[in-house]
């Protein structure tokens, strides 16, 4: 069980890395984020800024949390992502239901539009991050080369995640171009 804990850490570690980079990477990057908050109209105009600060603190607590190798932050960083992604879940899912199209800033820059995609990613991590923080047992030390094994495999995942939208992008069928007129 600790190895399947090592490697949800990994995994929502990267996730919050990337999200908390991608949202303070760059001039125009917070601004972008707190713009798309503002078009998910879930708050009052005045509230927007101090929220989508708060969640790029608690994004950037939750990563710092997952790398100390102490069961407490790991509980702890576990318990409060799952929380802050079934109110992600919650917030997108509130948005899609009123066909709010704001593009996904949850890791930087894209232009893919918030939709059920977002939400399934949401609870889905939601659900490991509460599964790793009820899994965190006091353990025996764990074999250095299981433990590599495992905190690299949730790592790669979470940077797949993070850059799902882009992956999705790749797959998409190609337009044809419109012909030119002579």
């Amino acid at each position: 069980m600790q190895y399947f804990v090592l490697g949800i850490r990994g995994l929502i570690g990267a996730v919050f890395l990337a999200a908390f980079l991608g949202k303070v990477a760059g001039r125009e990057a917070f601004g972008e984020f707190a713009g798309s908050v503002r078009d998910m109209r879930l708050l009052p105009a005045g509230f927007v800024r101090p929220v989508a600060r708060l969640v790029v603190g608690i994004e950037g607590s939750i990563w710092l949390l997952l790398t100390v190798p102490v069961r407490l932050t790991g509980i702890v960083g576990l318990s409060v992502a799952a929380a802050l992604l079934g109110v992600f879940a919650l917030g997108v899912h509130h948005s899609v239901q009123r066909d709010v199209r704001t593009p996904c800033r949850c890791f930087g820059r894209t232009a893919t539009p918030l939709g059920p995609r977002h939400v399934a990613r949401n609870v889905l991590l939601g659900i490991a991050s509460a599964a790793g923080a009820l899994g965190t047992a006091p353990a025996g030390p764990a074999q250095l080369g299981g433990a590599a094994v495992a905190v690299t495999g949730g790592v790669l995942l979470g940077l797949l995640i993070a850059a799902l939208d882009d992956v999705v992008e790749l797959f998409r069928p190609v337009t044809p171009a419109a012909p030119h007129s002579r």
